[in-house]
């Protein structure tokens, strides 16, 4: 077997891995053969040389393979399963997931925690009371056959090689290398098994990556290795120029997402929604129509399945609508100064400050308070007179400094622009 010095040597050089050699890396992580040290100095030479579309497709595989994989398809045909690179305000799954439910098309989707700007599914679904949100796999397929759904935090036995690189690569900064996002989503993604992959890879100033070549290149780099990997999989590109919904915070986006369920949640998001469940349901092999999945929500089957699945999941069905979901108690209101056009909302630098008021959290274990919130009152384009309310946060102790930066977070011009389309290029595997 090669050893970890010659390993490092090769990729610093320049020189492509072999499966072989990539296997000792990830057994290296999963195993503690290799130290932090050497795995921080191949993800180093890994981001400066670059891996190539068979050495990412090799590092998803065996990162895949360090842990338990669930062939949940075996026996739970046509399931879905969604990701998305993560945004502000973005509640997608929550509301995807009991739609395509109730149109009899299941739902697996292992998910995890806010970091950075970003919010994370789990969070907003932890103010639930009682949610327990561990999966393995004999719990998985309870759920999927009691109500069509189950949404969780997979067991460590998941791609154990990921956790350990993972932590790593937050501190060695290699976050952002296109072939090693790739693996870290992948290995755990398709670990599940499901028919049809959809990944949401959103674009725009709250996106990961900002810049839409840059996002479409990510889009295709998972897409290519998914589908190399043997799941039928596709991305659609999501705008995140502007909050997604009008609110940001875990409690409040839970509640918007049962608004949503009851079909009063606001067009844009409802478009991003449909999108996805549309094409998920589609590559699972089981497509099903604009038409069915409204028919879900408006006759209050999507409503119905999420309030079980929460029961199944030992969560309160009672808690969604009762003071367990309040806000935090002071008000913050941005108002346009002069007359003028929303033509620009520094949505990254309004994640961040809700991350500071206490919305997210800025390392692993870092508290979260659900109540801080914020109510997007405009949209990019709008018109706005001086006194129209722009945003409302919700905030537990107010500060000047803090409100100056909110305010700094819109920007307002004399003539209006055309808001990105919120969905965007669909992404297929290349040729």
């Amino acid at each position: 077997m090669t050893s970890p010095y010659q390993i490092l040597a090769a990729k610093r050089d320049g020189r492509r891995l072999t499966a072989d050699q990539i296997d000792s890396v990830v057994q290296g992580a999963s195993d503690g053969s290799w130290t932090d040290g050497q795995l921080a100095a191949f993800l180093m030479a890994a981001v400066i040389q670059g891996l190539d579309a068979s050495e990412t497709r090799e590092l998803t595989r065996s990162m895949l393979e360090s842990g338990e994989r669930w062939h949940l398809e075996e026996s739970v045909p046509h399931l879905c399963d969604k990701h998305s690179t993560g945004g502000v305000g973005d509640k997608v799954s929550l509301i995807l997931t009991p739609i395509l439910a109730a149109c009899g098309s299941p739902v697996a989707m292992l998910t995890g925690r806010g970091l950075g700007h970003t919010g994370g599914t789990a969070d907003k679904l932890e103010i639930i009371p009682g949610l327990d949100l561990t999966l393995d796999r004999a719990r998985t397929l309870v759920l999927l056959e009691r109500v069509g759904m189950a949404i969780g935090i997979a067991s460590g036995s998941v791609a154990p090689a990921d956790q350990r690189l993972y932590g790593l690569r937050d501190a060695t900064a290699t976050v952002n290398s296109l072939p090693l996002i790739t693996a870290s989503i992948l290995s755990k993604k398709l670990a599940t098994g499901a028919a049809g992959l959809v990944l949401d890879v959103k674009t725009g100033g709250g996106a990961v990556f900002e810049d839409v070549e840059r996002a479409r290149e990510l889009a295709q780099t998972m897409v290519d290795a998914a589908v190399g990997l043997g799941c039928p999989t596709t991305a659609l590109l999501t705008d995140m120029s502007q909050p997604l919904g009008r609110w940001v915070g875990n409690a409040a986006e839970v509640r918007e997402s049962i608004e949503c369920l009851e079909g009063s949640g606001p067009a844009p998001l409802m478009e991003v929604v449909f999108a996805l469940s549309a094409e998920a349901s589609s590559l699972a092999g089981k497509p099903l129509s604009r038409e069915d999945l409204e028919a879900a929500v408006s006759s209050g089957r999507a409503r119905e399945r999420f309030e079980r699945w929460v029961a199944a999941q030992e969560g309160d069905p009672g808690a969604l609508i009762d003071s367990s979901l309040q806000l935090a108690p002071d008000e913050v209101v941005i108002t346009a100064r002069d007359p003028g056009y929303l033509v620009r909302v520094a949505c990254r630098e309004l994640g961040f400050l809700m991350v500071e008021a206490g919305a997210g959290r800025s390392h692993p274990g870092d508290a979260i308070d659900p109540g801080v919130s914020l109510l997007y009152e405009a949209r990019l384009g709008e018109r706005l007179e001086p006194g129209d309310e722009i945003a409302r946060a919700y905030v537990r102790v107010e500060d000047p400094t803090w409100t100056a930066r909110l305010r700094a977070c819109f920007e307002l011009g004399p003539e209006p622009i055309e808001p990105p389309a919120m969905v965007g290029e669909r992404v297929e595997a290349s040729a």
